[in-house]
């Protein structure tokens, strides 16, 4: 590695990788994609992984400047990985089934009509918890559902009838039916458990 390779890395390798992440950012700033921490450094991973490899394919006969080449690898790279993740998603999606969905393997009922009807999942979850795990749980719950499936959700605690809810909301009956297949929906109530 000569002298003016350095030149093409230093500037990226320098202070902590400060301006690989600040070009990693403004590009998750695009996508519009929530991310959490961990998510960060996963992505800031594959940036440096990205870098090491625009540098070693990179040719400055190409008629594009360096910065340019890595932010377009950078972009397809991290395009890539969250077209992946959400490949991910959407199968682990097509396996989960709400409790309000229709039982295929009989012409009429819906899978909560199997659940007894005197079955509590808070209460059940009660009692294989302590306390402390259990409050932790919930809050886990809770931070998956939207603002008005919490609505719902204390209302109908608090013994309120669907109709009630409906007209203390002011929301559609499909509204109250798509909210409660979330609410109960595998996907969410496994936490609890």
């Amino acid at each position: 590695m000569n002298s003016k390779d350095l030149a093409l890395l230093q500037p990226y390798c320098e202070n902590d990788m400060k301006l690989l992440k600040k070009v990693s950012r403004s590009i998750f700033m695009k996508f519009n994609e929530p991310l959490s921490n961990a998510d960060y450094d996963d992505f800031y991973s594959l940036a440096n992984l990205t870098l090491w490899k625009a540098y070693n394919s990179y040719d400055p006969d190409m008629g594009v400047c360096f910065d340019g080449f890595l932010h377009t690898c950078l972009q397809k790279k991290f395009k890539t990985e969250i077209a992946h993740r959400h490949r991910h998603k959407r199968v682990l999606n097509q396996l989960a089934t709400s409790l309000d969905a229709v039982n295929e393997d009989e012409d009429t009922g819906s899978l909560m009509e199997v659940v007894p009807s005197d079955f509590d999942t808070f209460e059940e979850v009660l009692k294989r918890q302590e306390r402390e795990q259990y409050q932790d749980k919930i809050q886990r719950y809770i931070s998956k559902l939207s603002s008005q499936q919490i609505n719902i959700l204390n209302l109908l605690m608090d013994g309120y009838e669907a109709y009630e809810i409906r007209q203390i909301l002011d929301i559609s009956e499909r509204q109250y039916t798509n909210n409660m297949q979330i609410i109960r929906s595998y996907e969410n109530v496994k936490i609890l458990f």
